[in-house]
């Protein structure tokens, strides 16, 4: 697995799953905490960077090219910009996944993303400005905004912008390669420490 920066500093726990507003923590009252090495055995990749000049930053420079990031767009999402916000958020907070990674270097505001354990459990993690976070192709997840209903992104591709996601669907090949090379060592790997 590739490395991921010491400096990130996200903050994950079990998904709570009340009631209660999408766009608050959902935390259980005695919180669960996630360790951020877990998210990375999940496949996520996550790094801080200072974004008050980040067309300059070099180190965002250097993760650009060493991933082969060629293509770029900043998308705002907040009430006062879109005129079908309230849809927009319920559809980003419905479960996904992609067949490719899906990156955001997070420019302002902040949000949660959720994301599948290896035992189809929800884990969230919060981001806000500067955190650059990669999802890797297959995973299950869905994302929303905080209370404050604004976040402003970076999104970084491979090929031509396209923000295309599907359901889960076990049967794609990004969606088998995803469990066949993280979630299934993952889950051996802990009913045997379990044991």
């Amino acid at each position: 697995m590739e490395s991921v920066s010491s400096q990130s500093n996200i903050e994950a726990w079990e998904y709570n799953p009340s009631d209660e507003d999408q766009r608050l923590p959902h935390k259980y009252p005695s919180n669960r905490p996630v360790a951020l090495r877990h998210i990375h055995e999940l496949g996520v990749l996550t790094w801080k960077l200072d974004v008050n000049n980040w067309e300059n930053n070099s180190v965002l420079n250097k993760i650009k090219e060493d991933r082969g990031y060629n293509y770029s767009e900043v998308a705002t999402v907040a009430r006062e910009v879109m005129e079908d916000f309230e849809s927009k958020v319920q559809d980003y907070f419905q479960e996904h996944m992609h067949s490719q990674e899906e990156i955001r270097l997070i420019l302002d505001g902040a949000g949660f993303w959720d994301i599948r354990d290896y035992d189809d459990s929800w884990i969230r993690f919060r981001v806000e400005r500067g955190d650059l976070v990669v999802l890797p192709p297959g995973m299950c997840h869905r994302f929303t905004l905080d209370v404050n209903d604004y976040i402003k992104a970076l999104l970084l591709y491979t090929e031509l912008p396209s923000r295309t996601q599907h359901e889960r669907d076990e049967d794609s090949a990004a969606r088998k390669l995803y469990v066949e090379k993280v979630l299934n060592p993952l889950a051996i790997h802990n009913k045997i420490t379990a044991s």
